[in-house]
């Protein structure tokens, strides 16, 4: 009698290949430009953060203007592919609103222009942070809370939204400091950051800081800290809120976008 020989079976599982999911939009950080040279480097790190927070995702750059690559050449270089334009702008004015959606207009890709970073309770957080990195107290009493505020220091536009969107962010930040927070402007608009200064003096409060509401290092967020009676915060870059924020107005986008639709 010829004994059996038992049959080897595999325990692993093959499963049926199916169609893979397609790549995720592409999200385009879309700067202003500078010619201080630090800027560009401050953008490309925070593009490299939001990569290390969401691994998988295509991440590009493109300046509106003095910086390469410009935003029509990275958009070009996307073909027709769909993609979310994230504007590096902290509120809304002519470039969120005429600039950027004309670029995009007219490039090949399918692209959604989402709402700029400010307002936002993220920026707030990032805002904070700056100024806790500048020597902003951790805790203060009675006495010196009511000889303290902050200037928060915007480029400016002419058009009011611009201006609405800063003082939401300004009562977002006096929120989370406890103290007076007054909008000035570098440019385009009212009050600037001396007559501003003048204004909380003449309220008693002499302890001023300026938070540079500005996402890079620039002409203008250079001369908002040069006249900070006090300190002044550094520019917003690439802190780690700030790229959050970034995925934030991108999955909105999306969210935006897919409810349109439906």
């Amino acid at each position: 009698m010829t004994a059996s020989i038992p049959l080897r079976t595999s325990s692993r599982l093959v499963l049926p290949r199916g169609p893979r999911r397609p790549a995720p939009p592409a999200l385009v950080l879309v700067a202003h430009g500078s010619r201080n040279p630090r800027a560009l480097t401050t953008v490309r790190a925070l593009m490299d953060r939001v990569r290390a927070l969401r691994p998988g995702l295509p991440v590009h750059l493109g300046h509106i203007e003095l910086n390469e690559p410009l935003l029509p050449d990275t958009l070009a270089a996307l073909g027709s592919a769909p993609a979310v334009l994230v504007p590096l702008l902290l509120a809304r004015g002519y470039h969120v609103k005429q600039d950027i959606p004309e670029m995009a207009a007219a490039a090949p890709v399918r692209a959604h222009v989402a709402a700029p970073l400010g307002p936002h309770p993220l920026l707030a957080e990032a805002l904070h942070a700056r100024l806790l990195e500048a020597g902003w107290p951790t805790a203060m009493d009675g006495t010196a809370r009511r000889g303290t505020a902050v200037v928060l220091a915007a480029a400016g536009s002419r058009d009011p939204d611009s201006a609405t969107d800063t003082r939401h962010t300004a009562r977002l930040l006096s929120a989370r400091l406890g103290v007076p927070v007054v909008p000035a402007y570098a440019s385009a608009a009212a009050p600037t950051l001396p007559a501003a200064l003048r204004t909380l003096a003449a309220r008693g409060r002499r302890r001023v800081a300026v938070a540079s509401c500005f996402t890079a290092p620039g002409r203008f967020a250079t001369q908002c800290a040069n006249a900070a009676p006090w300190i002044a915060s550094q520019p917003l870059g690439a802190h780690e809120a700030m790229a959050r924020l970034v995925l934030r107005r991108y999955d909105q986008s999306l969210a935006d976008g897919a409810a349109a639709a439906a």
